[in-house]
């Protein structure tokens, strides 16, 4: 015979035992909410998300799963051309994750359009896309859920790396043929090729020191501008708010820098070298002293405007650089 107060504890392991109604609920919304978002991520790789969409899926628990959703603006009045060539760098990492023999539910990649979820928009307080957050599965969101796109751009293997470090999760990147590159590199040395062939008796111009001079000059122009910077890092061409409207094509920062920012300062580093080059000339030419002096103004003139400028810029990247020239 087993005692008395043998029965009312046998009875109360098993209540701790069988799972509550709250439990069950609760495992069935989530899973009811990872086959939804299973079955948009089997028609699109990047699931369009709405205000009420975002609230459900994304900020309203339970949650088991990550979500990189990309802040966009693509309606054509809006006018963000840098939010196309996001959105296309997010779609090459998102088909990446989804045809891969790694993919699970563990992460899913989302979009938010203004014009489809300015609530949204609203709620999270901000007012520039393109914007990448990361939603985590567990714990509240950290300074680092906040992707730094105006430093690391948005390339999808830059993306990836971000990805990585937040979830785990090792995206493969695999980017759709293009042919353009080496097509283009065919045809100039076709065209290189062709000129050679047709001056085959009379190559003097290969031995042209002007020619190498301008060739190795335009290769400095290129290189110091931070084209180099910007094949590696894939910086968006240029800013626009959404909200205002304004556009930005100097970056605010001395850490990153627009496509459109290494086309200016390319400009001015070329102009401030003609400057030189025509000082050059006003000095040593043979001609009579009234071209070498206007010459020499040209030259002076084109130094000192441009050279402002390029200083400018220096000041506006390096906030409290004290020093300006012409211009403060």
């Amino acid at each position: 015979m087993f005692p008395s107060f043998v029965f009312p504890l046998l009875l109360l392991f098993s209540f701790y035992d069988m799972p509550s109604d709250a439990q069950k609920k609760k495992e069935t919304l989530l899973s009811e909410k990872v086959g939804q978002m299973m079955e948009w991520a089997s028609k699109r790789s990047i699931i369009k998300l709405n205000g009420d969409k975002f609230r459900r899926f994304v900020k309203a628990p339970p949650r088991n799963y990550s979500v990189v959703i990309m802040f966009t603006a693509l309606q054509p009045q809006r006018q963000c051309g840098v939010c196309r060539q996001a959105d296309e760098e997010f779609h090459i990492l998102a088909n990446s994750w989804r045809y891969s023999s790694a993919f699970t539910n563990k992460v899913f990649f989302a979009s938010v359009d203004f014009d489809e979820g300015s609530d949204v928009f609203q709620m999270l307080s901000m007012n520039s896309a393109p914007t990448f957050l990361h939603f985590p599965a567990k714990g509240k969101q950290r300074k680092t859920d906040n992707y730094e796109l105006q430093v690391r751009g948005f390339a999808a293997e830059q993306l990836a790396r971000w990805v990585a470090d937040r979830t785990d999760v090792h995206i493969r990147v695999i980017r759709p043929p293009n042919y353009a590159g080496p097509l283009l590199l065919g045809f100039l040395l076709a065209v290189i090729g062709g000129l050679a062939y047709l001056r085959r008796h009379n190559l003097e111009f290969l031995f042209n020191k002007n020619v190498w001079a301008f060739s190795a000059l335009c290769f400095v122009l290129i290189m110091t501008s931070g084209q180099m910077w910007n094949h590696i890092r894939g910086p968006p061409y240029a800013h626009k708010n959404p909200n205002t409207g304004q556009v930005s094509y100097i970056h605010g920062s001395s850490q990153a820098q627009f496509v459109a920012e290494t086309h200016i300062v390319l400009l001015f580093n070329g102009a401030v070298t003609m400057g030189m080059v025509l000082l050059c000339e006003a000095a040593t030419s043979d001609m009579d002293i009234g071209k070498r002096k206007i010459l020499c103004v040209a030259g002076i003139g084109l130094v000192m405007l441009f050279f402002s400028w390029l200083l400018s810029i220096f000041r506006a990247k390096y906030h409290g650089y004290p020093y300006s020239f012409l211009m403060s």
